[in-house]
């Protein structure tokens, strides 16, 4: 699985480096450019019961494969789309290359099915370290990828899709050579074979079912979801910025990797630090980092130094969100509801970053990346006051 989530993380980040700014070169628009990150967090949306669904059914080699073939035909379409320089066939292409983005949010579960009590958030956050290698590698492969596809016959910016194509191509066969025996299959034969019944029932009614009896895996979700559509709003806008503002290629890649490497790199940590000190306390922690990530992005003007910085702490209060609320949703909820609510979560998480997205183009091509750093700071503030109110109601509630 760690192998899986390397190879993969390459596909991921080269065409999260690069999508904005390719569909703004072949659309003249900024606010269009901002559909380029919504396209694929949609993706990874629509994507995401459908993984889950093939999970509870054949396991987790069956729903990370749907994903990753996915992803390879949607490089494969986006290649196409800048060689015929169509933005819009360029854009369907991202919505299937959001099929990587599912495959490694649905590949950190996997960890869980096998954890002991109370060490699920340590093993989960040990396959969501595993993305750091290909993942910050990834955007510093753009240029050279590049470099090499127009060599090879390409047009300029098609290379490093092709070059995703590959990794994604390679994700696959790992799977299928490697992932033995399968986490979800094994875990369920441990425990007499539970689930087999409840996922005919239909993966979203499972996981209405299963949410409406657990209010931590709710609370959960929710803040899941906040932080994915923090991290992805300013994420996605930062390339078309720092393009604008006159950086290159190779700047934005290393941008964007530091970014990724504060997603990734520091997760261990916050693993351990959620099972040791409790998930919920370091999910107001992700909720204070994302703050503060908004406040340095929203003030950096044309400090390219500021921006770093803001997208590392953007990373790393993803990583609290990420990891904390996935482990608190496998900890509070049954192994036979486990792929149903796993594949809700990622399913609402990426259509509120989708839309998250939609709205920080519009924010940024009208009123400036300023105003896109203020509106994310209120919403991750509300988001940590709603968290604390109702655990402490909750608590109260508890020892009454």
């Amino acid at each position: 699985m760690s192998a899986t989530q390397i190879v993969g993380g390459v596909g991921v980040a080269v065409g999260l480096a690069l999508s904005s700014v390719a569909v703004d070169q072949l659309s003249g628009s900024t606010v269009i450019s901002g559909f380029a990150g919504t396209a694929t967090v949609l993706g990874a949306a629509l994507l995401a019961l459908p993984t889950a669904k093939a999970s509870g059914r054949g396991g987790r080699r069956a729903g990370l494969s749907l994903a990753y073939a996915a992803a390879l035909a949607g490089c494969v379409i986006s290649v196409l789309a800048i060689s015929l320089d169509l933005w819009p066939l360029l854009l369907a292409g991202l919505v299937l290359v959001g099929g990587g983005s599912a495959g490694s949010l649905a590949a950190r579960y996997s960890a869980t099915d096998l954890s002991p009590q109370g060490r699920s958030a340590q093993h989960l956050s040990l396959v969501v370290w595993a993305s750091t290698i290909g993942s910050v590698a990834g955007p510093n492969l753009a240029r050279p990828a590049d470099q090499i596809g127009m060599r090879l016959g390409l047009v300029e910016k098609a290379g490093p899709f092709a070059f995703a194509a590959l990794a994604f191509a390679l994700a696959l066969l790992v799977i299928f050579a490697f992932l033995r025996p399968d986490p979800l299959t094994l875990a369920r034969s441990l425990t007499g074979g539970a689930g087999s019944n409840r996922d005919r029932k239909g993966t979203v009614r499972t996981a209405w079912q299963t949410l409406r009896a657990t209010p931590a895996a709710r609370r959960a979700l929710v803040m899941i979801a906040v932080s994915h559509t923090a991290m992805v709003s300013v994420m996605s806008m930062t390339p078309v910025k720092l393009h604008h503002d006159g950086s290159t290629l190779d700047v934005i890649g290393l941008v964007i990797s530091l970014h990724i490497a504060g997603m990734y790199v520091l997760s261990p940590v916050v693993g351990w630090l959620a099972d040791k000190a409790g998930k919920v306390p370091v999910l107001v922690l992700g909720m204070a980092l994302l703050l503060g990530a908004a406040a340095l992005a929203g003030t950096a003007g044309h400090r390219v130094w500021q921006v770093t910085a803001a997208l590392v702490l953007l990373g790393l209060g993803w990583s609290c969100g990420l990891v904390a609320g996935s482990a608190l949703v496998s900890e509070s909820v049954p192994l036979d509801g486990r792929p149903a609510v796993q594949g809700l979560s990622d399913l609402l998480m990426n259509v509120c970053g989708a839309t998250g997205t939609i709205v920080a183009g519009a924010i940024v091509g009208t009123l400036g990346y300023g105003t896109l750093g203020l509106v994310v700071g209120v919403m991750v503030t509300l988001a940590g006051v709603w968290l604390t109110v109702t655990r402490n109601r909750a608590g109260h509630l508890a020892s009454a």
